[in-house]
C-alpha cells in the first residue's frame, strides 16, 4: 500500500514537472471579449484553442492563453490588464470594441481605451497585435492606432462575417468552423513575429 502511494506521488510530481516545463514556452495572450472567449463554442474549438493547435503543428513553441470575457467593453478590458501582465506575455492580441457602442461609449472613448492598452503593453516590451472589427462609427479606430503605434492589425472576421454557415444562431459570433478561420487570420498576422528558435 505504501509503495503504491509512493509510486502515485512520484508519478504526480513527474507530471507536474512536465507541465511546468511545457508552460515555460513564451506566452501569447488572446485578450478580448466574446469573440476571444468563444461565446457559443465548445472548449477546444474556440479561436485561441485552434490557434494553439496550428502553432503546435507548425513547430512554433508558444503557449496561447485565452483571457477573453464575454460582454467586456474596452473600459472593462483596461481594468483587466494587470491579469494579462501577470502572465508575462511575449505577445498580446487585443480584441475589443464590439460592446462599446451598445454600452453608450463614444468612438473616442473606444480609441482612448485601446490606446492605453497598447501603450501599457509596449512599455513593458510586449508585442501587440490589434484585432480589427467592422464597427459602425469606429471604422478608422484600428487603422489609426496601428499607424500611430506601429502595431499590426488583423481583420479578425475576414471570411466569416456575413456567412451564416460560419456563425452561431445570433449571426454575430463564429461557430467552430468560423473560429478555425479566425485562428488562421490571426496566425497570418503573427507569423512575422514568431520564431521557432524559442523551443
Amino acid at each position: 500500500m505504501t509503495a503504491s502511494i509512493l509510486l502515485s506521488l512520484l508519478s504526480f510530481i513527474a507530471t507536474a514537472q512536465t507541465t511546468t516545463i511545457s508552460d515555460a514556452r513564451p506566452v501569447i495572450v488572446a485578450f478580448g471579449d466574446s469573440l476571444t472567449a468563444g461565446y457559443g463554442v465548445d472548449a477546444g474549438f474556440r479561436y485561441p484553442d485552434q490557434l494553439q493547435k496550428k502553432l503546435d503543428a507548425m513547430g512554433y513553441a508558444y503557449h496561447v492563453i485565452n483571457l477573453g470575457v464575454t460582454g467586456d467593453t474596452t473600459s472593462q478590458g483596461r481594468s483587466r490588464m494587470t491579469r494579462v501582465l501577470a502572465t508575462n506575455p511575449s505577445i498580446v492580441i487585443v480584441e475589443f470594441g464590439g460592446n462599446d457602442s451598445a454600452s453608450g461609449m463614444s468612438a473616442q472613448v473606444t480609441r482612448t481605451n485601446l490606446e492605453q492598452m497598447i501603450m501599457t503593453f509596449q512599455k513593458t516590451h510586449i508585442t501587440v497585435v490589434l484585432a480589427g472589427r467592422s464597427l459602425p462609427g469606429r471604422e478608422n479606430v484600428y487603422s489609426a492606432l496601428s499607424n500611430q503605434y506601429h502595431v499590426p492589425v488583423v481583420a479578425l472576421l475576414k471570411g466569416v462575417e456575413g456567412n451564416p454557415a460560419l456563425l452561431i444562431g445570433d449571426n454575430a459570433h463564429p461557430n467552430a468552423a468560423g473560429c478555425a478561420i479566425v485562428a488562421e487570420n490571426v496566425l497570418q498576422a503573427l507569423k512575422p513575429l514568431l520564431t521557432k528558435s524559442s523551443q
